[in-house]
């Protein structure tokens, strides 16, 4: 089993993750922090405790962290992608969250002691908590098993930018101090997370689930009409469900060559791109000597249908 922390920005793809997170009886999720980006950081909160509660884990901690970028610029939301509520219009406005008296800075350093080299941290929002976490004491990585990001593109466009992916992009100063921090990391980026589909078939099998296939149903239904409007297609990337299945072995990476990874902290069109030295031939990658990022291009088919199956039956 594999003891997981999971730092999110709780809008349609984080609730699957969570969800996943919380059902599997490969992960122990031990809690769940809270930064902004797609929705702020107080509704995210709420989210998070909302999902936790309906997957019958509403003990686990939430705690509330960043409410915006780390040089003190203004946040910026996604409800054209997520909702106003972050979560399709589908929010309990009656829920009132449970939350723990720590902040996220807080419960990551204590729960880095208490499960000290078992703990994997899995970022899928902005990487300012987790940039906090680091100013606040850093040697915060000698405790930590792996850190693994959803976030980042490699060779794929961008989702924000020509060429920035959006949970880099909201703080890219945040994630530069992620990727310097001498611990092992995992970027699951677009590269893959756009390959890793879920369908309008998928939420039907959910649709006609339990009470947590429903609901994931019918979040899905106002994320599904976003990426028609985007790709074409009612087919969502699986962005965050991936990662964490990525990092906990829920699905097996095929291609993830260690290389080196930089982040374009400038002011510029290219703000928020992640630099990542991948050279020769596709798919013919070599790690890079004394590089410490994994970059995840390629993972086995089929985890999309496990994770539908579990969400299905709950």
């Amino acid at each position: 089993m594999t003891t997981v922390l999971l730092d999110v920005d709780t809008g349609i793809d984080d609730a699957l993750a969570i969800f996943t997170a919380a059902l599997s009886n490969e992960i122990d999720l031990v809690g769940c922090t809270i930064t902004w980006g797609n929705v702020d950081v107080d509704q995210g909160a709420r989210n998070t405790s909302e999902v936790l509660r309906l997957a019958g884990h509403g003990d686990v901690p939430v705690a509330v962290g960043a409410a915006g970028p780390r040089r003190g610029t203004a946040a910026v939301f996604s409800p054209e992608v997520h909702g106003d509520d972050g979560l399709g219009g589908c929010a309990d406005v009656t829920h009132v969250p449970t939350l723990a008296p720590e902040s996220a800075v807080e419960l990551m350093l204590r729960l880095s002691h208490a499960h000290a080299g078992a703990l994997e941290i899995v970022a899928v929002g902005p990487l300012t908590n987790l940039a906090a976490a680091l100013d606040a004491d850093p040697t915060l990585p000698e405790r930590i098993r792996q850190v693994t990001i959803m976030g980042g593109a490699a060779l794929a466009p961008g989702n924000v930018s020509e060429t920035a992916e959006a949970n880099i992009w909201h703080d890219p100063e945040a994630a530069q101090v992620v990727f310097d921090a001498p611990w092992e990391l995992t970027m699951v980026g677009l590269d893959v997370t756009m390959t890793s589909l879920v369908t309008d078939a998928h939420r039907e099998r959910l649709a006609a689930g339990g009470a947590v296939g429903r609901f994931s149903s019918a979040i899905l239904d106002f994320y599904l009409a976003y990426y028609e409007g985007y790709t074409g297609e009612r087919a969502s990337g699986n962005h965050d469900a991936l990662a964490l299945a990525v990092a906990t072995g829920l699905v097996r990476t095929t291609l993830s060559p260690i290389v080196d990874v930089t982040v374009d902290c400038s002011d510029g069109p290219a703000r928020g791109r992640t630099v990542t030295r991948l050279e020769g031939e596709w798919g013919t990658w070599p790690d890079r000597e004394g590089a410490r990022h994994r970059v995840v291009m390629e993972v086995e088919p089929g985890f999309e249908e496990r994770m539908v199956d579990l969400l299905a039956s709950a």
